[in-house]
């Protein structure tokens, strides 16, 4: 279902934006008043994360908007309440974004039953290997949803050809070894890395952690299918204030 939504926009676009926020970051009303200026600004689809205290593959700017999240009172069943009013309010595709202790502690069944009632389309849990997600991977496969697998510098081939036999929809290729926010350099090894991944998978590819300006996007065309925007949007918002999202997410194009 995910994956068909993304052929068809790449038939009409040759590369499409995803962007990331912190759900409950710096308030609930403001997350809703970013879905709604990121959407309006062409966005093609959007990951919501619920925040964590332990992110462990966040940088020091999406760790903060996490803390500051949860001190501010957001809570997992917020959350998703929020997702679904953005999923059943906006024509693109949403993403949960979190870590295992979240489902698990919910319980992952429910968790993935919530993500599904709300029509959102899959989930993106990074501390999640498949060897110990069978659980989670049976529950989003029977309500056909779709689970994101990620792909980094140091995978192998043979484990990038594994993992890609449990992906759905597409895979996240981060750009580099660390956590978000850091700078990446948009070079032949970047390429050369992106045909690894390519190889490894038919799925569409994305490629996030980094990406800064539409200099970056267009370098990515033809290597990736799906460009990820997450820590320079934290960045632009909290220095020029929510209103400002939409006119940054414009400039990417």
């Amino acid at each position: 279902m995910l994956e068909s939504y993304l052929r068809a926009r790449l038939d009409k676009k040759d590369i499409l934006l995803m962007t990331h926020i912190v759900l409950g970051y710096p308030s609930f009303e403001d997350s809703f008043r970013i879905i709604r200026a990121m959407v309006e600004a062409g966005i093609d689809l959007m990951e919501l994360q619920i925040p964590f205290s332990e992110p462990i593959a966040d940088g020091p700017v999406i760790l903060r908007a996490n803390q500051e999240s949860l001190m501010r009172g957001a809570r997992v069943q917020n959350c998703l309440e929020l997702a679904e009013k953005a999923a059943q309010t906006f024509d693109i595709p949403f993403l949960i974004m979190t870590y295992y202790n979240i489902p698990y502690k919910y319980g992952t069944d429910n968790f993935v039953s919530t993500m599904a009632k709300g029509n959102l389309r899959g989930s993106i849990i990074p501390d999640l290997p498949p060897e110990e997600g069978r659980e989670y991977l049976n529950a989003m496969r029977k309500h056909d949803l779709a689970p994101i697998f990620i792909f980094s510098p140091t995978t192998s081939i043979e484990r990038m050809n594994y993992l890609a036999g449990f992906a759905r929809g597409f895979v996240y290729c981060v750009a580099r070894k660390g956590v978000t926010g850091s700078d990446t350099t948009f070079s032949k090894e970047l390429g050369h890395y992106l045909s690894r991944c390519r190889a490894a998978t038919s799925l569409p590819l994305a490629l996030g952690f980094g990406i800064k300006e539409k200099a970056d996007i267009d370098f990515l065309k033809g290597k990736a299918d799906i460009a990820v925007i997450g820590t320079q949007t934290l960045r632009i918002m909290d220095d020029r204030g929510v209103d400002s999202v939409g006119d940054f997410i414009r400039s990417l194009r």
